[in-house]
């Protein structure tokens, strides 16, 4: 009667397994395949520090104490070693992506939205880190929470995935990052197309470098908002229709455009400079691989 207990359980078990699994998006297993590919080609995150496992041995250097040596692996040379260890203390690293309604956008010929794509490259990242054991959080949702396993994984996916399918009302054509949610001494990384008005940005980043915190900023765009290919008739109309221009002439607009566009990206570029965060420019028609590599070795403490 045990043995049978036992079974009838273990099948019960991975029932609710399978259950919860077939509940996951397909939006975690695309970002695993993408990080399997980046993760085969990076190194650790490990550093030296203040923990309990040996990690590697160092030449001494100036400013080094004679207490730091380590006199039995020195003694196999003709140099003086410092026995380093690694550092133990998890990152927390709070992540926003921009679910307003611009980020719904793409062109004829590109297969995702920018917030799509936003959502492929943040929980990527989110894979990666917590593989290295930081913690992840998605700002302003049910997964704000810093945690490090798979359980918030599910959590970021799932949220990543209802955000594009949520009610469109209410929704305004540009998203503005929540100005809570750090952890003192974190990372933060923020995706969205920032093409609204900066001034919406900065106050969240100004609290972030109160708390410590410094990041990147992802600007990911349609191909079509950088080269303007427009010509002849067209209708230019926002995501939510609040803003409708018509244009017989549309190429003509187009230095206009690029002169603007230049000058907004240059804006946003100091902004970041000025508050100590990285940025990342990345076309939603490329391969999102080497934005993910980028952003994995920008939040490393080899930066």
């Amino acid at each position: 009667m045990k043995g049978g207990t036992k079974s009838w359980g273990s099948v019960g078990l991975r029932r609710d397994a399978e259950a919860i699994a077939s509940a996951l998006p397909p939006l975690l297993t695309e970002a695993e395949m993408l990080a399997a590919t980046v993760s085969m080609g990076v190194h650790g995150r490990r550093r030296a520090g203040a923990g309990e496992d040996f990690w590697q041995y160092r030449q001494a250097m100036p400013g080094d104490t004679m207490s730091q040596i380590d006199w039995r692996r020195s003694a196999r040379s003709d140099a003086f070693y410092i026995r380093q260890m690694e550092w133990e203390s998890a990152q927390s690293v709070s992540i926003w992506v921009d679910d307003a309604r611009a980020m719904d956008y793409r062109g004829a010929e590109t297969p995702q939205t920018k917030r799509e794509r936003a959502s492929l490259l943040a929980l990527a990242l989110a894979v990666l880190l917590v593989k290295g054991g930081e913690r992840v959080s998605l700002m302003g949702t049910g997964a704000a929470a810093p945690r490090n396993d798979r359980a918030q994984l599910g959590r970021m996916a799932i949220e990543l995935a209802d955000a594009g399918h949520g009610p469109i009302a209410g929704r305004p054509d540009h998203g503005t990052p929540p100005s809570e949610g750090f952890t003192r001494g974190g990372r933060a990384v923020f995706f969205s197309d920032f093409l609204g008005d900066l001034e919406a940005v900065r106050p969240a980043m100004e609290r972030a470098a109160d708390h410590g915190v410094q990041g990147c900023l992802v600007q990911v765009l349609d191909e079509t908002e950088e080269v303007f290919p427009f010509d002849g008739r067209m209708i230019f109309e926002s995501m939510s229709g609040s803003v409708r221009f018509e244009s017989h002439r549309a190429r003509a607009l187009r230095d206009a455009y690029l002169a603007r566009l230049a000058e907004h990206r240059a804006l946003l570029g100091e902004m970041a400079r000025r508050l100590g965060w990285q940025i990342l420019h990345h076309h939603s028609s490329e391969s999102p691989r080497a934005a993910l590599l980028w952003l994995y070795m920008a939040l490393g403490p080899q930066r």
